[in-house]
């Protein structure tokens, strides 16, 4: 049986996370919304290569990263969702729901701040 973590919970692990930034990295994120949505959608799966009827995903950047900004960057911000059933259906104990939750945002921030897939932490 899954753990069960309610959204507002989940939201607060992940305003945590953010909070527990280095300051240099909190200072750099500019125009940028991280949200919680429940699961990937069919289309975010396929975004990133990733087979609807088989694969899952924790979290998702979509925007342009900072390196890639011209003098004509977006006025819409860039966003992050954190997936929370998909990490609740893997995660057995909080802890490792605080973990992956930390894990996740790192990650998709990684891709914000420019880097590749194999420059990010697992």
């Amino acid at each position: 049986m899954p753990i069960r973590i309610n959204r507002r919970e989940f939201q607060e692990l992940v305003r945590e996370a953010l909070t527990d930034l280095p300051d240099e990295f909190a200072a750099a994120m500019k125009n940028i919304a991280v949200v919680v949505e429940e699961e990937p959608s069919a289309e975010d799966l396929a975004s990133v290569g990733l087979d609807p009827e088989q694969d899952d995903l924790y979290g998702l950047y979509q925007g342009v990263p900072l390196p890639e900004r011209g003098p004509d960057a977006p006025v819409l911000p860039d966003r992050i969702a954190i997936y929370r059933l998909p990490i609740l259906w893997d995660c057995e104990t909080r802890e490792q729901v605080v973990a992956e939750v930390r894990t996740t945002v790192i990650h998709e921030l990684g891709h914000y701040f420019g880097l590749d897939e194999d420059e990010l932490p697992p």
